[in-house]
Parts: C-alpha cells; structure tokens; sequence
C-alpha cells in the first residue's frame, strides 16, 4: 500500500518534466527489451532498469522499508494482457529494517498478448518504482513504444532475467504448503508452513494475501526440520474485516542458493 506521504512524493515526482529527471537527480535509466515473438504470436519483451552504483529498486513484495512498483497499461494498443516475471530478489537488512529488491541492474521480463496478433504492438505504460540508497524516493518511469516485427530468436538479457525466477513448487520438491489463520484484535495472525529441501541459508519467507487493502507484516521465519515456518500479521487498511482465500494466498521462500514460488496454501 502506499502511504500519504508515498502518494503526494509520487505526485510531485509525476510533475517533473523529462529534462528534470537527469542521472544526478534520478540515479536509474530505463528502456524497453523489444525482445521476440513466440509461436503462439505472444511477445516476450522486458523493462530494464540500471541503476547508479549504491542504488537499489524494490521487488513486487518490497517489505516494510520499501515501495511497491505499480504498472499502468491503459494507454496501450492492441494489448490484450501482460504477464510479468519477476527474477529473484535479494533481501537487504538496514538500520534494523528488511527491504527485498535489486541492485546495478533488473531485467523484467515480459509476455505482451496482442488483441490481433501478427500486427504491432504500442506500449504505454506509466510505471512508479522506489529507489533507495541513503535515502528512499519514489519515481515514475514513462514509456510509449511500438514493437513491431516477427524476429523469433530470444533476447539473451530477457532469456538470463527468465532463468533467474524463482523456482516453481513441484521444481523445489515442495510436497506441503498449509496457512493457519487465527483472528486477532486487529487483524488476522497467518502461520505459513512450506514443507521442502532447503533453498539454503538465510531462508526468508514473504507472504502475499492476494488482497489489494490487506497490508502484511513482516513474517519472522525460520525451518525446524524439513519445514520452513513463517509468522505474520494481516491488517486490513481501512481496519475492515478481512476474507482470506487461501488459493489467492502467494508465498516465496528466499535463500542463499535459490527462491521458491508457491501458489496457494491449504488449511493448516
């Protein structure tokens, strides 16, 4: 979610013109991967970011200390779906706080579905990113590109950002992934268990409610066994009740060695 604060920086960021936002003002620069067209007349393309060294950007799920990237598409043509990769993150530990994101450079892959495939593609897209470095400001990032051609030979930086997602359930030996859900005072207390080989040290567990106006707290994890186990607090923004679908429920395991993307859980 986004804070009062986040929301008017935002605005004022929004305001900037072009010429404002050079690389001492704003430490990243952004293109759009045209990429390449799959047999089902899909376009993989990508968004890079490069960032100044000492700059990082944040992950879809950027912890308590980050600002969530947003993607607005409606300016688009003959666009009729996006779906986007995001390649593993790293957790960083600052001042007491956990943020989960990237550094130098992020390559976010893309598959753009045409409404009428073979013909081009225009790509409009208003993107809003934090940067952080000694300081954490939001940005915002304006594209209007038109991608055209038939090339089928893949972009090797879109084809290295794929390799990099996390692993899928099956693909880690995940064999149990269950939530336990308890109502609290304020919200609801979510224990998350993902029975799997260890995707090494460190292993961090992030936990997303599939809820817009649901903000989670960060979960303290830790693995007894063959078992990663994370704790977690769900508040409702509006301090409204919460209805939990656990099939909505998205939860990642981040370690030194890999990441595991699990998609819903059971009843624990």
């Amino acid at each position: 979610m986004k804070s009062p604060f986040v929301a008017a920086a935002l605005a004022c960021l929004t305001a900037l013109p072009a010429a404002a936002q050079d690389r001492f003002a704003i430490p990243v620069t952004a293109q759009v991967l045209p990429g390449w067209v799959r047999d089902d007349g899909a376009r993989v393309a990508a968004v890079q970011l490069s960032l100044e060294p000492g700059w990082k950007t944040y992950w879809r799920a950027p912890g308590d200390a980050g600002i969530p990237p947003s993607f607005d598409w409606s300016g688009s043509r003959n666009l009729h779906s996006v779906a986007i990769t995001w390649p593993t993150p790293q957790v960083f530990d600052q001042n007491g706080m956990r943020s989960i994101g990237y550094e130098d450079e992020l390559v976010i892959p893309l598959v753009l579905a045409p409404t009428a495939p073979g013909e081009p593609i225009r790509v409009r897209l208003d993107m809003e990113i934090g940067i952080c470095s000694d300081i954490c400001i939001p940005h915002s990032l304006n594209f209007d590109e038109t991608l055209a051609g038939g090339d089928s030979k893949p972009t090797p930086a879109i084809a290295a950002a794929l390799a990099q997602s996390p692993y899928s359930a099956q693909e880690a030996g995940v064999t149990a992934a269950t939530c336990r859900i308890e109502p609290t005072e304020d919200g609801l207390r979510i224990e998350a268990r993902v029975t799997a080989p260890s995707a090494g040290a460190h292993e961090v567990m992030v936990i997303e409610p599939g809820l817009g106006d649901v903000w989670v707290s960060e979960a303290q994890t830790h693995r007894t066994g063959g078992d990663v186990i994370a704790v977690s607090e769900m508040i409702h923004v509006e301090g409204g009740a919460i209805a939990v679908d656990r099939s909505a429920i998205r939860l990642t395991v981040l370690g030194s060695s890999h990441a595991i993307d699990i998609r819903g859980c059971s009843a624990g």
